[in-house]
């Protein structure tokens, strides 16, 4: 099976892959959880080419994770937003998040540059998504 045809697999993990499956989308959808909306402003945190940037923003557009939204019309400008679907890759962040804080190499005395929280209660969350003060699981 080539790497065009692996959305076609019947496993999950494979077909995941066909949408998510390289760091420039990943990174794009990291940016979307952080609040970055504008295409000059992902430029500007992932490092991407303007034209690289448009090709994943088209194709995560495409496959339903993320919409663009007009915020001005001449000239026309849009901004993206993450979908349902795309809003439920935020465990599949946190847990890559979790394990690139235990296993890349990061120096454990620095803050990590995003610190969470728990909406429900307000206190921090650590590497592994889960709330230290009342125990439930960050999803």
């Amino acid at each position: 099976m080539g790497w065009d045809d692996i959305a076609e697999s019947v496993c999950p993990v494979a077909r995941s892959l066909a949408v998510l499956g390289d760091r420039w989308t990943l990174l794009i959808v990291r940016e979307l959880f952080l609040g970055t909306r504008r295409f000059d402003a992902f430029q500007v945190q992932t490092g991407m080419s303007p034209h690289l940037l448009s090709g994943r923003l088209k194709r995560l557009e495409n496959d339903g994770v993320i919409e663009r939204r007009p915020y001005q019309q001449r000239p026309p400008r849009y901004e993206y937003r993450l979908t349902e679907k795309g809003k439920d890759l935020l465990g599949v962040v946190l847990a890559l998040r979790a394990w690139g804080l235990r296993w890349c190499g990061l120096d454990p005395k620095i803050e990590p540059a995003v610190r969470l929280f728990h909406t429900e209660c307000g206190s921090e969350v650590g590497p592994i998504p889960i709330c230290h003060h009342c125990g439930k699981l960050i999803e």
